[in-house]
């Protein structure tokens, strides 16, 4: 079962998210954290896969401090839109959703982050400032401007070789600065996991996916 449930912040302010429950007792709970694009319905059918997987999963709207319901798809226009929304968010308003998500569903047990683009960013952000057990950061292409911030829990990250907005000397950077972090590349480009995209890659986007189940067993349940 899965629908939208209204959250509140720290700072007052009210949210919508996307909320999925498994069938059974939860093995622990999944944050997913969108792309640029907001919960559409590829992270509202992410979300429902993790809970398929044995998770409570929520989604926080983050784009609702702008405008509510704003759901993009991938045209060249939704893209710049999108990344005109991401720019308006200040960080410190990002995490403060973000840690409301994580203190909704802890009951289920650990939490663990997983994001895409922006999304994978913000995971491993979480990872540095939340109270997360594990994060799994999807071609997160602003990771390597944040390497000032150190993870304090392990850190899954997915790439694609032939991503042009994360290269290869940004990856090594990332290594260096994260040498616990567990990587895989693929032979694939920037949003290979989304089935929506012309990038999809799905024999990529699947080996992630066992990935990201057996490295959240491992630090989750």
């Amino acid at each position: 079962m899965a629908d939208w449930t209204r959250l509140m912040a720290r700072d007052g302010h009210e949210f919508n998210a996307w909320l999925a429950a498994p069938e059974g007792a939860p093995r622990g709970a999944v944050v997913v954290l969108q792309e640029i694009f907001g919960v559409n319905a590829h992270i509202r059918a992410v979300v429902e896969d993790f809970a398929k997987a044995g998770y409570l999963a929520i989604a926080p709207a983050l784009y609702d401090r702008i405008r509510r319901d704003i759901s993009l798809g991938y045209s060249p226009a939704e893209i710049e839109e999108g990344r005109g929304y991401m720019m308006q968010l200040p960080q410190e308003k990002v995490s403060l959703d973000i840690a409301a998500c994580i203190a909704v569903v802890r009951h289920a047990g650990r939490v663990g982050a997983v994001g895409y683009c922006w999304g994978g960013t913000l995971a491993y952000l979480a990872a540095c400032s939340l109270p997360v057990s594990c994060a799994v950061a999807y071609y997160g292409s602003r990771i390597a401007a944040n390497l000032d911030q150190h993870p304090n829990a392990p850190v899954l990250y997915h790439f694609g070789e032939r991503d042009a907005s994360i290269p290869p000397d940004a990856i090594e950077r990332i290594r260096a600065a994260d040498p616990h972090g567990v990587f895989h590349l693929y032979p694939a480009d920037h949003g290979f996991n989304c089935d929506h995209r012309a990038a999809f890659e799905p024999d990529s986007a699947a080996h992630a996916r066992r990935c990201t189940l057996d490295f959240l067993a491992e630090h989750l349940g």
